[in-house]
């Protein structure tokens, strides 16, 4: 075996022992760089490690420059650069030259996207206030209470407002699922209003026909009740005549 060590592994397979300390002095340090990037007539001096990633450099470059790293290009050798690459891969060496351009395109994307989630919140907000709107009629009109009927239309027209204001909104991803849940949402209420306006209609015609057989009722009743005077004056009088009568 010669002045070799072996240990005994977990399954019982005999090798070998491992030298850590050997495997260590012959670790390789990686090494840092350090390039200038030119971003519009300033140059940034930047350390990084040799083996990152274009992406990281943009990580970097965007606490110096301000320039997010998803509006950033970087130009390396007359070639913009993907921010999945390697430095050391693509050529990139101590000293080395890289250009920094802003992305319009980009940032003209990131700028819609920012607006489309703004519009979505708002919509989202006004559907809500009028979704507790809703709820509070319902309550009213469940009890046997009346709502103005002008009331209901009102909320439906702000629900109509909104499903409009949706339709223009041209999303995708997750702006458009939340667009999507949003028109079902006033559907919903759309459909809730309906029901409590058909319910608020019964509601006023039973309350408008008791109070017409109340009047109904107080109109029949007055010509008894005038009988029942007249003949109560009628017999005073006759009471008055007949006292006199004994008197005399």
């Amino acid at each position: 075996m010669g002045g070799l060590e072996w240990e005994m592994r977990p399954g019982g397979m005999l090798v070998q022992k491992r030298n850590l300390d050997c495997n260590r002095n012959y670790s390789i340090p990686i090494p840092t760089i350090k390039v200038l990037v030119k971003y519009g007539s300033y140059y940034h001096e930047i350390h990084i490690n040799s083996h990152a990633t274009f992406g990281e450099l943009k990580k970097m470059l965007a606490e110096v420059t301000g320039l997010q790293p998803q509006d950033q290009k970087l130009i390396f050798k007359d070639k913009e650069r993907e921010s999945k690459s390697f430095l050391d891969v693509s050529g990139v060496k101590d000293g080395s030259k890289i250009v920094l351009v802003q992305d319009i395109i980009s940032q003209e994307k990131r700028f819609l996207e920012s607006r489309r989630n703004s519009n979505m919140e708002r919509a989202m907000k006004s559907v809500a206030e009028v979704a507790i709107e809703v709820t509070a009629k319902e309550s009213v009109i469940c009890k046997g209470g009346r709502v103005a009927e002008k009331e209901l239309l009102t909320l439906i027209e702000l629900l109509m407002s909104q499903m409009i204001k949706l339709d223009g909104i041209v999303a995708d991803g997750e702006v458009k699922l939340k667009r999507k849940t949003q028109v079902v949402r006033i559907q919903k209420y759309i459909e809730i209003l309906d029901r409590l306006k058909a319910q608020n209609a019964m509601a006023t015609t039973r309350y408008g026909d008791s109070q017409v057989g109340l009047v109904v009722s107080q109109q029949q009743q007055r010509p008894l009740i005038m009988q029942q005077q007249r003949e109560q004056r009628n017999f005073s009088n006759g009471l008055m005549l007949t006292s006199k009568w004994e008197k005399y």
